[in-house]
């Protein structure tokens, strides 16, 4: 199967899921609209920017980091058999692979119409009235949509050493595969969690067969199997791009992830700070007659990348100063990947600007207050669960490329906004080479 028919299969699935789930209330917006004049007439009101609906997605592992800016009491809204909200989605058309017991719309974006009432439509549906117009003809064409979303990852204790599937992998069991990218912003880490360290892949002198050792007592023992990894501590205003197939397991820093539309994992760690995670964790992702297998199971990594010496040169991602002025500056953030984009937009107090890009993006607040094309723009101090915010939007390409104008109300305070894009983002920095870091 191509990429195209890969996305349409599962877009199809996903349809019959919501389908079903509408009929017996198993969703997290229950009482959204699919009405395409509603979804034209908020697009047209909106300037071509729509406003979203707050996305907040628990996990059955790990404890919240409770950095997401969400109410004390709205940490287990999802009931206690289904964990703590532990990320919040951005820009999603499609459902976070959770359990079960998940509802069906879970990690989906919805659109607000209106600040007067609870008027939604998901984002999703908004994409198949509008096609092109929202996303650009590019993504529709290679993508039949919007092949990109992001989140808030907020954990307290470290995650699991996992890895999610390269594409040839995934596609063996009908799924996209999933490179990722990570920045770590100031403004959201008032605290480091349990562990500010990240591990990447494994130390160049481990043996393949001490992996696999590792890892087919997984039921049995304890793995300890980042004894064979490398650590790297987080530096806040920086971040990582992370390739399918690249075992990882990162810090319990928030931090901010544009990745692909795919959620799979292979889970190589199964005790953490005192978590035990079950041993289907380890191969819920292979065809049934691979399940078990080991030499199936280390080969979803791609060992080259995974003990590459120069892991640090080729992956780290500083900042990269786009434009500077008296007005604002724009930095890449997410860049040196075929995949995704992202920028740090920063206004400055009592500063009106007009910032044009060369394709669709998503886009959260994270610092400030002011207003965004027709929008009030604010980042919040506190969410209730349900509760509509105006720190997050979607921008059409056309509104893109004519421009956004974004006015800073603050006297006093930097108006900063974390902006998302696909694969046709234009001029997108390539990742230095690495005789120029040497």
């Amino acid at each position: 199967m191509t990429e195209k028919e890969l996305i349409r299969q599962a877009d199809e699935k996903l349809e019959r899921r919501l389908e079903e789930a509408a009929k017996i209330g198993n969703l997290v917006v229950t009482d959204a609209v699919r009405d395409e004049k509603v979804i034209k007439e908020t697009f047209q009101k909106g300037g071509g920017i729509f406003r979203l609906f707050p996305a907040f997605v628990p996990r059955r592992f790990g404890k919240a980091g409770h950095r997401l800016k969400l109410h004390p009491d709205d940490y287990f809204a999802f009931g206690m058999a289904r964990g703590s909200i532990t990320e919040r989605w951005f820009s999603s058309t499609i459902a976070a692979q959770n359990g079960e017991l998940a509802k069906a719309d879970e990690g989906m974006s919805y659109v607000c119409a209106d600040y007067d009432n609870d008027l939604k439509f998901s984002l999703r549906d908004a994409i198949k009235v509008l096609g092109a117009e929202l996303v650009g003809q590019e993504l529709m064409d290679k993508y039949n949509g919007w092949p990109m979303y992001s989140k808030f990852f907020d954990n307290e204790n470290p995650l699991f050493h996992h890895l999610h599937l390269t594409f040839e992998a995934a596609a063996r069991v009908g799924k996209l595969g999933k490179p990722e990218n990570y920045y770590f912003p100031k403004q959201l880490n008032n605290h480091f969690g349990e562990a500010g360290y990240t591990y990447f892949g494994f130390d160049p002198d481990v043996d393949p067969e001490e992996i696999k050792e590792r890892i087919r007592r997984f039921a049995e023992d304890d793995t300890k199997i980042t004894e064979l990894s490398r650590a790297y501590r987080i530096q806040l205003g920086t971040g990582w791009y992370t390739p399918a197939g690249v075992i990882h397991a990162p810090a319990s820093v928030l931090t901010y992830e544009p990745q692909w539309n795919s959620d799979v994992n292979s889970v190589y760690e199964n005790i953490v700070s005192g978590e035990v995670y079950p041993p289907e964790m380890l191969d819920e992702e292979c065809p049934e007659d691979k399940k078990g297998d080991i030499d199936y199971i280390f080969n979803l990594m791609d060992w080259e990348k995974n003990v590459d010496p120069h892991y640090k040169k080729h992956y780290f991602r500083r900042p990269l100063t786009e434009t500077e002025t008296e007005s604002y500056s724009q930095k890449w953030i997410v860049y040196g990947n075929p995949y995704i984009a992202a920028k740090e937009l920063t206004v400055y107090p009592g500063q009106t600007v007009v910032i044009r890009d060369g394709a669709a993006y998503g886009c959260v607040f994270i610092q400030g207050h002011g207003v965004f094309g027709t929008y009030s723009a604010e980042t919040p101090t506190l969410i209730h669960f349900g509760k509509q915010s105006s720190d997050e939007f979607f921008v059409s390409e056309q509104a893109a490329a004519e421009g956004v104008c974004i006015r800073n109300t603050s006297k006093v305070e930097p108006l900063v906004v974390l902006k998302h894009f696909g694969p046709n983002c234009p001029d997108v920095p390539e990742a230095p080479r690495l005789e120029e870091r040497l």
